[in-house]
């Protein structure tokens, strides 16, 4: 992980923490040093449809500060299985953030993602955004399972993972209802 990315985390963390409880609640369930569960469960105003839309929109939404080269608009995702959660920036530099599983739309999005310095754990990641319409409302639950080895101290890590997941939850939630991230 890059020195900016390591910084990035270490700053961001407080912000991030203050927005991810003001609005998104993580249900954190089965933390422990092999792994983890970060639950964010929330009401979107717009349509499923809409929603699945905005997550092929990535660059719109994640933030600048968690990525490899600093600009979100380096990312890409192709929104089939198989498909790449890339970042490719100058001098042929890139990286996978995760690939696509699993493609419901308007339903469900599933990624294999070891995200940000989970990569270099030797980690597994599965990323879920799933929508529900229910009593007229558009539920958006987005779920982050990681596991590896108890050596890797995930419990340690959970509560910044969660900040980060949250953080992009939330940001997905505000470019879905006004187009803008922030």
């Amino acid at each position: 992980m890059s020195s900016k990315m390591r910084r990035a985390l270490g700053l961001g963390l407080a912000s991030a923490v203050a927005l991810a409880a003001a609005a998104a609640r993580a249900d954190t369930s089965g933390v422990a040093p092999g792994g983890f569960t970060s639950t964010f469960a929330l009401v979107v105003d717009a349509d499923p449809g809409r929603v699945f839309q905005a997550f092929g929109q990535l660059p719109r939404w994640w933030s600048d500060d968690h990525t490899w080269s600093g600009r979100a608009a380096n990312m890409s995702v192709d929104l089939q299985a198989g498909g790449c959660w890339c970042e490719r920036w100058g001098d042929g530099r890139s990286a996978m953030h995760g690939q696509v599983v699993l493609v419901q739309p308007g339903s469900v999005l599933r990624l294999n993602a070891a995200l940000g310095p989970l990569q270099d754990m030797a980690v597994s990641g599965v990323l879920s955004f799933a929508t529900a319409r229910r009593d007229g409302q558009t539920r958006l639950r987005v779920t982050y399972r990681v596991s590896g080895p108890a050596e890797a101290g995930l419990d340690k890590m959970a509560p910044q993972v969660d900040a980060v997941i949250g953080t992009q939850v939330q940001r997905l939630k505000a470019f879905i209802e006004t187009g803008k991230p922030d």
